[in-house]
């Protein structure tokens, strides 16, 4: 069974800066970034109860508004806060995020478009900040699209600055991910007036308020999408269950290409490669709906039990390929330079410590050993825990031999 979104659970929980009264949310993962991301609004003044995976929040409509260095360090998406704290508050200050391993990522889209809404937007000493005129934020027409695209961080951050702006707000160049349409859905049940979600083109209607609403996190299909790529690469069969399959289609359509077997349900996604062998399939990522970013180390895991050479080039972080070099520790024939990897599989790989350098890659490389031959030890699996609900568990559910120890070199 899928977990909560966490890529949906996050600019859904930073939205509730923009709420009165006492916003409630349900299947909220337990991950270290919503963790960090509740702290952040704790931070800012605001009331949070956690108990399993249902959250209470409730907001004031004065209070700090300043989101501090050591937790925006922790996380990119902490950034969000600055468009809901600017359209409640008037004002917001958020450290500067920076870059990160998947390479530099700046939000000069996000301040942009702010900007574009009548804020006045300043860089002081590596802080962000942004303040609202006297009449309050303005409708206005903003392109949202950079050089490699569409972003969905600075898609949220804008919209959800663009709520209580007066007037109509038209943002073009939108990122057209699930996760926007899920975050419109969210923003419309508390009384916003979007629409255009699933398109590049989104619609605003400003409002003078958003009442609080009772909101179910949606399934996360990345966490899906990893636990099918880890049944493709073992020969394993394993169904996913109460999941959107319609978001799990770019990944079912590659796997169907690579010769997995492949059945799709209503709110389930199958793969049985027991009597398959998976050939090899190249593969560019691209913003929805084509194959996302978050599934390309996993699958390049994946790809060296493929037989044949598979080509992974990567459009949206061209830096994302540090598990390359730890899968070749692990036997992978395998390469990578400019924004593209290669692997030529099958490959017969074998345990050995690895380190993770990101979250997606520590997926990649969990999926490495379980079709290794001996013990992996992966390292630094605190980056997991950001994205991933006790992976461990679901893993050896499914029949794999998987165990966590205590990580000396967690944070």
């Amino acid at each position: 069974v899928a977990a909560g979104s966490k890529n949906s659970t996050l600019p859904v929980l930073a939205a509730s800066l923009l709420l009165q009264g006492e916003s409630k949310f349900k299947r909220v993962p337990g991950l270290r970034d919503v963790d960090t991301m509740l702290g952040l609004l704790e931070s800012l003044d605001s009331s949070v109860v956690r108990m399993g995976d249902e959250v209470q929040i409730r907001v004031a409509d004065s209070g700090r508004t300043s989101a501090p260095y050591e937790i925006v360090r922790k996380m990119r998406a902490s950034v969000c806060v600055l468009g809901p704290l600017l359209a409640r508050r008037g004002r917001a200050e958020a450290a500067l995020p920076g870059g990160c391993v998947l390479g530099v990522r700046p939000i000069d889209i996000h301040l942009r478009g702010l900007e574009a809404l009548g804020a006045r937007v300043s860089l002081e000493s590596g802080v962000i900040k942004a303040e609202a005129p006297r009449g309050g934020l303005q409708g206005a027409e903003i392109e949202m699209s950079g050089p490699r695209g569409s972003t969905v961080l600075g898609t949220a951050n804008v919209m959800m600055a663009a709520v209580l702006a007066a007037g109509t707000t038209v943002l073009r160049g939108c990122a057209r991910e699930p996760e926007i349409e899920n975050l419109v859905a969210f923003l419309n049940s508390c009384g916003a007036l979007i629409e255009g979600q699933g398109t590049d083109i989104i619609r605003i209607e400003g409002v003078s308020e958003l009442r609080a609403n009772l909101w179910t996190i949606p399934p996360d299909r990345i966490e899906a999408g990893t636990l099918l790529l880890a049944g493709a690469a073992t020969r394993g069969k394993v169904r996913v269950e109460k999941v959107l399959s319609s978001e799990l289609a770019p990944l079912s359509n590659q796997l169907l290409k690579a010769g997995v077997p492949v059945q799709i349900g209503e709110d389930w996604v199958e793969v049985d490669a027991a009597e398959t062998v998976p050939q090899a399939t190249s593969l560019t990522t691209g913003p929805w709906p084509d194959f996302p970013t978050d599934l390309q180390a996993q699958w390049t895991a994946f790809a060296t039990q493929c037989s044949g050479l598979t080509e992974v080039q990567e459009s949206i972080y061209p830096e994302r390929f540090l598990h390359v070099a730890e899968l070749k520790r692990m036997g992978a024939s395998a390469g990578c330079e400019s924004g593209r990897a290669w692997v030529e599989g099958p490959c017969a790989l074998q345990g050995a410590p690895v380190i993770a350098s990101d979250l997606r890659a520590s997926a990649a490389l969990v999926i490495g050993g379980l079709v290794a031959e001996g013990e992996t030890i992966v390292k630094r699996i605190y980056h997991l825990d950001r994205g991933y609900e006790g992976l461990e568990n679901k893993l050896v559910d499914l029949g794999a031999q998987v165990l966590r120890e205590v990580d000396s070199e967690s944070p």
